[in-house]
């Protein structure tokens, strides 16, 4: 059982990197992304869904591809698809994360610090503390897909938080996509101030959360 499991393991990340390598400079050139989309024309959609899944379940950053769908699917649209695609990423990362790296970190006894302090908190308030984490726009999305899934935290409170608590941060940068074609299209520079100035704010948003659950 556990080989036919390394076997399914390995074949998917087979896939998933052979189909994502030959595209692997558009999650870091925005403007690339966005051609390449448009390109797909109906399927743009299940284009877009497919690149933030892989881009979430191979921890590869997912901010350009926000951004891109900003500018594709509009400042609305852009978030409701990368929220979903970013969140069903989130669920793959965090599967494999907890199929290969929990057992291994259990047999292996290994307890990286992070890990030991996550478990600590996630003890107490799992949900509350993966809202925390997803708020953050500075906190690495990917990393903490695998380390959450090396925790004890229970699937459900791991999916809502997540869901809930990157739609602030997926909709500042979809807004910063929507907004930067508007300024080089237009020259229109006021919505990307805002979205820019969105994401300042919400960089702070987990600072005045965790004091709010302090008293």
């Amino acid at each position: 059982m556990a080989r036919l499991r390394w076997v399914g393991l390995g074949l998917g990340l087979a896939i998933a990197v052979s189909w994502l390598w030959p595209h692997r400079a558009l999650l870091l050139d925005p403007q690339a992304l966005v051609a390449y989309l448009n390109q797909l024309g109906p399927w743009r959609i299940i284009g877009f869904l497919a690149i933030h899944v892989a881009a979430a379940a191979l921890a590869l950053p997912g901010a350009v591809v926000a951004i891109a769908g900003g500018a594709v699917f509009g400042t609305l649209w852009g978030t409701v698809w990368s929220v979903l695609g970013a969140t069903l990423g989130a669920a793959v990362a965090f599967c494999l994360a907890r199929l290969v790296g929990q057992p291994w970190c259990r047999d292996y006894g290994r307890n990286p610090r992070p890990l030991a302090w996550l478990n600590q908190q996630l003890q107490a308030q799992a949900f509350w503390c993966v809202l925390t984490l997803r708020l953050a726009p500075i906190s690495p999305f990917s990393l903490m897909n695998v380390l959450l899934g090396l925790t004890s935290v229970r699937f459900m409170p791991y999916l809502g938080g997540t869901l809930l608590g990157i739609v602030p941060g997926t909709l500042a940068y979809s807004w910063l996509g929507a907004a930067g074609l508007t300024a080089l299209s237009d020259g229109v520079f006021l919505p990307l101030v805002g979205a820019l100035g969105l994401l300042a704010l919400l960089s702070m948003l987990p600072l005045v959360l965790g004091r709010a659950q302090s008293t």
